[in-house]
């Protein structure tokens, strides 16, 4: 039974135009979600009166009269279903600019706040949040256990952000440290002390269970120390003498072990971990917890008399990268180098060989903007590569060597290509130029089927080949300026088109959902998917074509730079990477995520290049490349196993045909031989 809100005592109505009526929606919603064990409607009608009644870190006394009935309803529920509302109620409880309670409901408010808390733990147990989200409810769960670490919420950064702000205890000085929040393979210090056994919560509490799924491996090497700790914290019930330290291990180990990702989980728990180390004051030179630099402990902070596990502004962001930059690869992936023509191992031992293209004029050593590889039965791959010159290439990839003197005629720099399959066993390569000029080749003459011609929907960002049910075979082509269009694969003629709203397009990629049909799938400027069906005739009639999971984009903040097919034995996914070089797997016919995908590179190794390719007797190996990082990343989704490789060039352009990878870069073009 939803119970009725006290419309005698209306101390609270006049505040921001909260109305009973509206808060007794929020509760019939939540009753509704709570009888079907689904939906969250519930969240919409509860963001209206929630604005209500936090503003700008005001909690209004609102709030006071307000979630006691909230908490009524939503702990009687399933665990899962109300992380929201607990993560908003951790933000009232511990805001800065709350009021005091006022006396007249101070007693309800009270005595919400330990079912409140049970509730929030349950629902930690139950959901798998993604690890930011997941951070939020841990720390609400210390907020409404009254811990003042809680107060955390309120200054808490995102997982994108790198820099701390400090104040000292002592002193009062800001301190800026730039490069913080990394993700170190191991700690940089040691664990802070466990907790006085003297200081255990009286009574029942419900942090037990919590104590029980903490995994000393969810960390990795090293972190024992800090998770034992955790499990001492939780144990006790987090009593509000605990030390600010020993309670952001907990924070942080909660993270760890219900995070998603479990990649991102653990990466946003070590970096939250950090926190937990001690800081040395430039002004005083005195040294102090960091937990005491954030939050003020409840009987006043004190300085710490190991100043020799302090660390200083300079050594801890020399440190700290260098630790992120030795974890780069963790225990599923290998680490590997370019030496001139060999793949090396980190012990020397040859791994594989390179081949060095033939640069198209001697001494010239152009950078190339895209690549393309052209495989017909019978005859040698080849290769197809142009830069800035607006000149094509043509090469052998057994050997690297040119196979036709350059292909002018582009007016304009080459920005895009593809290989084009016709009937008949014959294919021709389609390239795009930077000013809307689209070309078609014969790549076994070395002569044009399509003179270049411009057009004005902007530069060719990207082409692929669509197959439809009624058999046709459509070169696909979109612009900077949104423009994506069906053409004709012998004359390049437009005969459709799809992206109606008109977004600019950075990546295009085709996905095979069924024999004859593709989609057709596309990252924008702004970082969002399309997905269209190139069968359909109207371009706003969705057809087959299925959106990606909205809600799972926006919790892994994942805003996508390219994307391509994944072909597996059974299905072909679609891969989408971003520019931290995260990539996420996600099936077409649902929208839905799979797996928990490839975690980012390593700081400075921004995505700008991604190709997919099968390796004989193995299968399926996604390849990431960074133009910044000047790395390349190879990933095995179906084992998770990989390899990171090192090179000596800035990343522009991928390709691969079986084992050999091409990599364009900005000073020509070689191959690799791969091997997992």
């Amino acid at each position: 039974m939803i119970p009725k809100l006290p419309l005698h005592s209306p101390r609270w109505l006049d505040l921001h135009g909260v109305a009973v009526e509206e808060v007794e929606k929020v509760l019939g919603a939540m009753a509704s979600t709570g009888a079907t064990d689904t939906g969250d409607e519930w969240k919409a009608a509860w963001r209206c009166v929630a604005d209500g009644l936090l503003q700008q870190e005001t909690v209004f006394d609102g709030a006071y009269a307000v979630l006691p009935h909230l908490v009524e309803v939503a702990a009687a529920q399933s665990p899962a279903l109300f992380v929201d509302l607990w993560v908003d109620m951790g933000l009232m409880v511990t805001a800065e600019g709350g009021a005091p309670v006022p006396a007249d409901l101070e007693e309800g408010f009270r005595a919400a706040l330990r079912p409140a808390e049970q509730a929030a733990v349950r629902s930690f147990l139950a959901a798998d949040s993604p690890a930011t989200d997941c951070a939020y409810l841990a720390l609400s769960c210390v907020a409404l256990a009254g811990h003042h670490m809680g107060r955390t919420l309120w200054w808490f950064l995102v997982p994108e952000e790198r820099h701390l702000q400090l104040v000292c205890p002592g002193c009062d000085i800001d301190t800026e440290i730039p490069e913080f929040f990394v993700d170190p393979l191991r700690p940089p210090f040691q664990a802070p002390g466990l907790p006085d056994p003297a200081h255990v919560r009286q009574g029942e509490h419900p942090w037990g269970e919590v104590a029980a799924a903490l995994r000393e491996a969810a960390l990795g090497e090293g972190w024992e120390p800090f998770l034992r700790v955790a499990r001492a914290v939780a144990a006790a019930g987090v009593p509000p003498e605990t030390p600010g330290q020993a309670v952001l291990c907990l924070v942080a180990a909660m993270v760890a072990v219900k995070g998603t990702p479990e990649w991102a989980g653990r990466e946003w728990a070590r970096k939250l971990m950090l926190l937990t180390g001690c800081f040395r004051c430039p002004n005083c030179e005195r040294t102090w917890t960091i937990a005491d630099c954030l939050a003020d402990a409840p009987g006043g902070a004190h300085p710490q008399d190991h100043a020799g596990q302090a660390w200083t502004i300079a050594d801890w962001s020399a440190t700290a990268v260098a630790s992120a930059a030795a974890g780069r690869a963790d225990a599923a992936v290998t680490g590997l180098r370019r030496d001139g023509s060999a793949l090396l191992a980190a012990d020397g031992t040859s791994r594989g060989r390179v081949t060095v293209f033939a640069d198209s004029a001697p001494g010239s050593r152009e950078g190339v903007n895209s690549l393309a590889v052209v495989s017909r039965s019978g005859g040698p791959t080849l290769v197809a590569g142009a830069g800035d010159r607006g000149v094509v290439w043509l090469w052998d990839m057994a050997d690297g060597r040119l196979r036709h003197d350059p292909l002018p005629g582009h007016p304009d720099p080459v920005r895009s290509m593809t290989a084009l399959p016709l009937p008949e066993g014959h294919i021709l390569l389609a390239s795009g130029g930077d000013t809307g000029t689209i070309a078609l080749w014969d790549p076994i003459t070395g002569r044009p089927v399509r003179e270049p011609a411009g057009n004005w929907l902007g530069a060719v960002s990207g082409m692929c080949i669509a197959t439809v049910p009624d058999g046709r075979t459509l070169l696909v082509t979109a612009t900077s300026r949104g423009a994506v269009r069906l053409r004709d694969p012998s004359t390049g003629e437009s005969v459709g088109r799809l992206n109606p709203y008109g977004r600019p397009i950075e990546s295009i990629a085709a996905v095979r959902i069924a024999p004859g049909h593709t989609l057709i799938a596309a990252s924008d400027r702004q970082g969002d998917v399309h997905m269209w069906d190139p069968a359909v005739d109207d371009p706003w009639e969705p057809g087959a074509a299925v959106p990606l999971s909205k809600r799972a984009l926006e919790e892994l903040r994942h805003r996508v730079a390219a994307v391509a097919a994944v072909p597996l034995r059974d299905r072909t996914l679609l891969a989408t990477g971003d520019r931290n070089g995260v990539v996420m797997l996600w099936d077409p016919a649902t929208g839905a995520p799979i797996g928990d995908g490839l975690p980012p590179d390593g700081p400075g190794s921004s995505l700008t290049a991604m190709a997919v390719t099968t390796l004989p007797g193995r299968g399926t190996v996604l390849l990431t490349g960074s133009k910044q990082g000047r790395s390349l990343r190879v990933w095995e989704p179906e084992t998770g196993t990989g390899q990171h490789i090192d090179l000596d060039v800035a990343v522009t352009c991928l390709a691969a045909a079986g084992s050999e990878v091409i990599v364009g870069h900005d000073c020509g073009v070689f191959g690799l031989s791969l091997t997992m």
